[in-house]
């Protein structure tokens, strides 16, 4: 009997002592977790209360200043030769309408015409990109504290959309007539506009007509345009201002992302906090 009461006392105190250290390790488990959690909303505060402590003004002048290098590395980029035709990110092809019937005039021997009218869009382009730094020099220039606020705290695009809402119509008006006057001074372009006018002021007799039949019956009626393409002119503005806007994003992100783009200490001390 002894012997029995002996053995289960033993269980018992053994079970307890297990039990004890477990307790003792989940106590100590908990008690580490508790720190991690406490240690991550302090450096959360600490993040916080660092951005929360920028002067108003320094955040201002902060993002106009990198706004600013921004609108110049891609005006000089893209102002240069070469700077739209050779970029793949800002590249201007034939609008999509021209594709089939550039791949058609290719096959025919015709690909320098191809080649030609590529180079013009982008030339023109290229050509309009120095006269749009004054636009986005005056658009920095009215932005308000608030509204720097906003563009720091949102997204790495935030300044690009704000571009495009308040320069967009400005730029179009001041890109518009130099392409249409390089585009006027290549004869590849010219003749395309020619023949655009031309089939547009004809689009019911032509949909009808006899030459949408015989391009039916020689299998190329899909090579026409429609009378809904887009004029060649305001295609290359609309590139042109997005190959901008495209530029600019990229300087803007790259002075969020790399502390080694922030070149000035007003930069470092505004971007080095977000």
């Amino acid at each position: 009997m002894k012997k029995r009461e002996t053995l289960l006392f033993g269980v018992i105190f053994g079970l307890t002592t297990a039990y004890a250290g477990w307790q003792d390790q989940i106590g100590g488990l908990m008690q580490k977790a508790k720190t991690l959690q406490s240690g991550t909303s302090s450096q959360s505060d600490s993040s916080h209360s660092t951005t929360a402590s920028l002067p108003r003004s320094d955040m201002n002048a902060a993002l106009k200043e990198a706004l600013t290098d921004g609108v110049r590395y891609a005006v000089q980029n893209l102002g240069k030769e070469g700077g739209y035709l050779n970029n793949p990110l800002v590249h201007i092809p034939l609008p999509k309408h021209l594709q089939s019937a550039a791949n058609l005039l290719k096959k025919a021997g015709g690909e320098k015409y191809v080649n030609d009218l590529v180079v013009a869009l982008n030339k023109a382009a290229e050509e309009a990109a120095p006269k749009t730094a004054d636009i986005f020099i005056g658009t920095i220039k009215k932005m308000s504290i608030d509204d720097a606020k906003k563009i720091l705290s949102g997204p790495d695009d935030a300044a690009t959309a704000y571009f495009r809402t308040h320069t967009s119509k400005e730029l179009h008006s001041v890109i518009a007539p130099i392409v249409e006057k390089s585009m006027a001074d290549n004869d590849v372009a010219k003749y395309y506009r020619t023949f655009q006018s031309f089939y547009k002021s004809q689009a019911g007799a032509l949909q009808n007509g006899q030459l949408t039949a015989l391009a039916g019956k020689l299998g190329m009626d899909r090579y026409l345009p429609s009378a809904d393409d887009e004029d060649l002119n305001s295609y290359v503005t609309s590139r042109a201002i997005d190959g901008l806007m495209t530029m600019i994003a990229q300087k803007e992100k790259q002075i969020r992302d790399n502390p080694l783009m922030r070149n000035t200490k007003l930069l470092k001390k505004v971007f080095g906090a977000f």
